[in-house]
């Protein structure tokens, strides 16, 4: 079928109207109207191809929500009318080690990305949600609670799993002390889920005028990491570190706030490091791991987390034809937290 969409078609062309072909639904297939779709920082990035790998035409956006049109004859989860969500995959073989634990992202055989994969029917590549519809198998949609906003609810398909992963994944409970370094798309929701489970909770930032805002999402304390004398207060305190800072940077000055046991996590950076200095690992057996999205099982256990904390993102809506400019304003840090294009204007 064919399908109204907004592409690139090169590193340096900006996203124009595009039509592109879905494939006909199957047995185990759903066929989603989208109403929104949130803008993430890796739609950038694989759009200007600046991890050397993206096919072009290229249709960005893996934070979908919208309603079902229709559904394959073997399909029992969804119906007609129902509200739901795609995240950052679209199949996986569901058969190897990983993917009966539920890390279906982790998938042995690889997974396939809502953008930049293998179409597993028609072939060529999969296109994103920058579209009007999109056919996605069973298994990988997601029930949105009719009490979230969709709007608000569709960057918590990329943003908000990639931040509650970790969190539940490495045990976050009440009472924890918590520090969320970096305040953009990944860490507004950090905080917003470990206040949620009770944790003690500190943003860490180089930047005091963010002070007001983490208190506004419920933070007991604001830690501006470039004054010594308040990093030094905080060392060896924290159960865990949730670090969504997005580009390379020094881990050092981190490492020493984690108390015995204590990990950081990196959700942000997904590019090399400055050297970490092993005398800090050693000392309070600290560990420093990575993360990525969650599993199928997982997100819709955020989702409806989310639905009974009452708990979205802070968005700000565009219509389609903004999202070039939109862009410029993800990469120079001027939004509070997350674009969310109404696919009605498209």
């Amino acid at each position: 079928m064919q399908v109204a969409a907004y592409a690139t078609q090169g590193a340096t062309e900006p996203l124009k109207p595009f039509e592109i072909t879905r494939r006909n639904l199957q047995p185990d297939d759903v066929l989603i109207d989208i109403t929104h779709c949130g803008i993430c920082h890796s739609d950038i990035h694989a759009a200007r191809n600046e991890w050397g790998r993206s096919r072009y035409p290229f249709v960005p956006g893996h934070e979908i929500v919208g309603r079902v049109r229709e559904i394959g004859p073997k399909v029992t989860k969804h119906k007609v009318g129902d509200l739901v969500g795609v995240g950052c995959l679209v199949d996986a073989c569901l058969k190897c080690p990983a993917c009966h634990d539920g890390d279906e992202q982790y998938c042995e055989k690889g997974s396939v990305g809502t953008y930049g994969g293998t179409e597993p029917v028609i072939g060529g590549p999969t296109f994103g949600g920058y579209s009007k519809q999109i056919v996605v198998r069973d298994e990988f949609v997601l029930k949105i609670s009719e009490k979230l906003d969709p709007a608000a609810a569709a960057p918590l398909l990329c943003a908000g799993i990639t931040s509650w992963s970790p969190l539940k994944h490495w045990g976050v409970k009440k009472g924890d002390k918590v520090g969320v370094i970096g305040l953009g798309g990944l860490g507004h929701m950090g905080i917003k889920f470990a206040v949620a489970m009770g944790a003690d909770v500190v943003m860490i930032t180089t930047s005091p005028e963010k002070g007001e805002d983490a208190r506004r999402l419920g933070v007991k304390d604001v830690l501006v990491s470039t004054d010594r004398a308040q990093m030094k207060s905080h060392l060896g305190s924290f159960n865990f570190l949730l670090n969504t800072v997005p580009v390379k940077h020094d881990l050092n000055p981190y490492l020493g706030l984690l108390a015995r046991n204590g990990t950081m996590v990196i959700v942000g950076a997904i590019e090399p490091l400055e050297p970490m200095h092993g005398g800090l690992l050693l000392a309070n057996r600290r560990r420093v791991a990575g993360s990525g999205i969650g599993g199928i099982a997982e997100t819709q256990e955020m989702l409806d987390f989310c639905a009974e904390h009452g708990i979205v993102c802070d968005i700000e809506m565009i219509n389609m034809k903004d999202v070039n400019p939109a862009y410029d304003r993800v990469v120079k840090g001027e939004v509070k937290y997350r674009f969310v294009i109404d696919m009605a204007t498209l």
